[in-house]
């Protein structure tokens, strides 16, 4: 007779965590490239390609350097911090599913809000013809969006190495099929290396070269950044026409923020205790 080994709650929320980020992939792995963005092909101007790029090169480094306590005003970060704590004794009363999921459903109620007022940001400036100017709207929603998922699970986001590994989050699920598997990997072992004691992420080299890292990942995601919104930025930019343009402000969001919720668990579950990683 075989011996039976009933999982607890751990294990099963971690084979539950690695079958949504199997189907997150396997969904980047099966899109298509839609016959919206065929049909703007011809019609986008050359040098479209490169102004979103600096574009949000600039939105980045501004909120980085002076929008985040601007953005800590609208969800209360004490608040955050406090219900995570409450959370996190809970379960170091009980280590049950209900009290690990407690810290998952936090992060998808503020990630609705964050969606709805994305949606709504991004289909009123297009229907005013508004397309560049709400790239600094839509990174400052696309930042404060992350930065709660990392208080709902107790990390911090304010240092140099936090802001590398959130600028990954935001490149990795905007990647194209295998390109984004590999990428999810050097995550998942960028996690696993450093999941110990608080969790945070610990980057190798002095100050100066996670500074110069921080520059190379802000570069990075804001290609990949301009490269998928470019189409519909510039259909934004179309009075009327540009709400459907604006409205793909809420689909990328919740692309980024589902991919960074996962990883953010994943390191929340690692905290707890070793897994057998796949």
């Amino acid at each position: 007779m075989k011996n039976f080994h009933k999982k607890t709650a751990l294990e099963a929320e971690w084979a539950r965590l690695q079958r949504r980020e199997e189907r997150f992939l396997k969904k980047i792995a099966m899109e298509k490239e839609s016959v919206l963005n065929r049909r703007l092909e011809h019609l986008v101007p050359p040098k479209l390609s490169s102004t979103l790029d600096t574009a949000f090169y600039k939105a980045f480094e501004v909120v980085f350097e002076k929008g985040t306590p601007i953005i800590e005003k609208t969800y209360r970060k004490e608040d955050r911090e406090t219900a995570y704590k409450v959370s996190a004794y809970a379960v170091s009363l009980k280590e049950s599913r209900r009290n690990l999921k407690a810290f998952s459903k936090r992060a998808q109620n503020s990630r609705a809000v964050n969606l709805l007022a994305s949606g709504a940001s991004g289909i009123g400036l297009g229907a005013l013809g508004i397309g560049l100017p709400d790239i600094p709207l839509f990174t400052g929603m696309l930042l404060k969006s992350i930065y709660e998922i990392a208080l709902n699970y107790g990390f911090s986001y304010d240092t140099v190495r936090e802001q590398c590994f959130i600028l990954k989050l935001i490149r990795v699920p905007l990647l194209p099929g295998e390109m984004a598997v590999r990428a999810d990997g050097e995550v998942n072992q960028l996690i696993a290396e450093n999941h110990g004691g608080d969790g945070s992420i610990r980057m190798t080299g002095e100050a100066e070269t996670s500074i110069h890292e921080k520059k190379a990942q802000m570069r990075l995601t804001a290609q990949a950044l301009s490269h998928q919104l470019l189409y519909m930025k510039f259909l934004q930019g179309i009075p009327i026409a540009g709400i459907v343009g604006g409205a793909f402000d809420a689909v990328y969001l919740k692309k980024i923020t589902d991919y960074a919720d996962l990883k953010y668990r994943r390191r929340f579950l690692l905290g707890r205790g070793p897994q057998n990683e796949g």
